[in-house]
Order: structure tokens, then sequence, then C-alpha cells
């Protein structure tokens, strides 16, 4: 398996591809400094600088079966991760950007983090909780109780939160196959954007509130693998003017979390050579 790191210019079209390896490296986060990326590979987390991109290990002290559902504050201060090292499942962390012990502010396991509010209070994640075992959206504010936003109407997924913090994106099967969902960040208000043929899923607003991102799987793909024909999309806010800008092999891993420029000029995320 051969990843290539790459980034998007929205306006120009423009590629640049910013570092292939071999092996499997997943979901780049842009920093808010906008000169580096941060990703996960076999468990860890790693730092690429822009101007001379390569894998600077992360030290994440004990998580060190990190998957690909991690992040950045808004202030540039901490990293949010998910890691299953202590054995229970996925669970939320947080830890200083520059690297240390992680501390947990999931109350229970599995739970995936995905987005974070602009003025950095706010986590957004997916989780399972009782009987039914059904991925729905969360919010918390850490040391406070979870706030469920989904009822367990299908699989939800991807959670994240537009540029001005009123309103959380996210994708869902309910009506069938995964498409894309809205809702106010209190969970009011629930509706799909727009119906298409595709499986689609983690749609990510851009910082400038021009543009909204997501990956499209092929018709009848179930769940969101690694590894097949998929291509990116870019749409407005409410979902209209859909254009595949990139398509390749991809999925899993592509681009699973924020992936925007902090200026909303490009994106980055990555595709995979098998």
């Amino acid at each position: 398996m051969r990843s290539i790191i790459e980034t998007y210019e929205v306006d120009s079209g423009r590629v640049r591809e910013v570092l292939a390896v071999e092996g499997r490296i997943e979901a780049p986060n842009w920093a808010p400094s906008g000169d580096w990326l941060l990703v996960n590979g076999e468990g860890r987390l790693f730092r690429v600088p822009l101007a001379r991109p390569g894998l600077e290990p992360v030290d994440s002290g004990p998580a060190v079966q990190c998957n690909n559902d991690h992040g950045i504050s808004p202030d540039g201060r901490w990293i949010i991760l998910s890691s299953h090292h202590e054995g229970a499942g996925s669970q939320v962390y947080v830890m200083p950007v520059e690297g240390g012990a992680p501390v947990k502010v999931s109350p229970q396991s599995p739970s995936w983090w995905h987005g974070i509010s602009p003025d950095g209070r706010v986590l957004a994640y997916v989780a399972a909780r009782g009987e039914r075992r059904v991925i729905d959206v969360y919010t918390l504010v850490p040391g406070e109780e979870e706030r469920r936003l989904t009822q367990g109407e299908g699989h939800c997924d991807g959670p994240d939160y537009s540029p001005d913090g009123t309103r959380i994106y996210y994708n869902c099967d309910r009506t069938g196959q995964a498409q894309i969902w809205v809702m106010a960040a209190d969970g009011t208000g629930q509706r799909q954007l727009f119906e298409d043929d595709q499986v689609n899923w983690f749609p990510h607003p851009s910082p400038d509130g021009r543009h909204l991102l997501y990956l499209a799987y092929p018709p009848g793909t179930t769940g969101h693998p690694a590894d097949l024909p998929v291509a990116l999309v870019l749409c407005n806010p409410e979902g209209g003017d859909r254009r595949r800008v990139r398509e390749f092999i991809g999925g899993q891993g592509t681009i699973n979390v924020p992936c925007w420029a902090p200026d909303g000029r490009a994106f980055a995320y990555v595709r995979y050579e098998p």
C-alpha cells in the first residue's frame, strides 16, 4: 500500500503532492497555523511540515492505538484524538499539541471524535450507546454530560461544525443509504441537503463558509470502506452546485476529519495506490 497526501486549491484546481510513503497514512488535519498537517498511521500520530514534508512522530504517551478520528483545536493548543489503547474500544482524549500525556474526555466507549466548535468549547463525536449499539451524533463540553443529537434513526457519522458554530453537518443512512444532512448545533431542524445515487460521507464545511466538501462512494457501498473508487465533491453549504473535483482510489482514511486550510482556500486528503 502506498499513501499519497495531496492538497487541492479550490479556485485554481491545482493539486500539490505533499508526501508519498509506503504503508497506510490517514486523515490529514490542517493546523490552524497553516504550516503543517496532522495524520495517523499504524496507531501513531505524525506531524507533516508543509515546507519540508516528512513524517515526524507526535508523542501521544500510552495512546499508541490511535485511529483516524483526530484533530486540532481552533487555537492550535490541543490535539483531540481517538484511541483504543485502554482495551475498551475507541475513546476520545485531549493532549497538548506538542505531545504529552492524553487525558480522556469521553464518558463511555466506543466514541470517535469528529468535530469541534469554532470557539473550541464543544466536541462533536459519534458513539454507540445502549443495547442497540446504533451509531449516533453526540456533543460534549468536557467535564459535563454528553448530549445525544440523533436518536437511532440510522447510522449517523462524521459531524463537523459550520464556521459560525450554528450548524453541524453529518452523514446518515436513515433514508436508505448515507447522504449528507445538516442540523442546528443543538440537534434541532435535522434535514437532508440533497439526494443522489452516491453513498456520501464525511461532510466538511470550509472555514470561509463558501464550500462544503464530502466523500462520494459508488452506489451500493456499505459503510465507509477503504480502497474503492471514490470522488471528492465540492458544493455550496446548502448542497447545490455539486461538482466532482478529484477521483481516485480511497475511502476510509481519505478525509475522515476536518481537512481544510485555515483560510479555506485549499483542503488536504489522502489517496491510495494498493
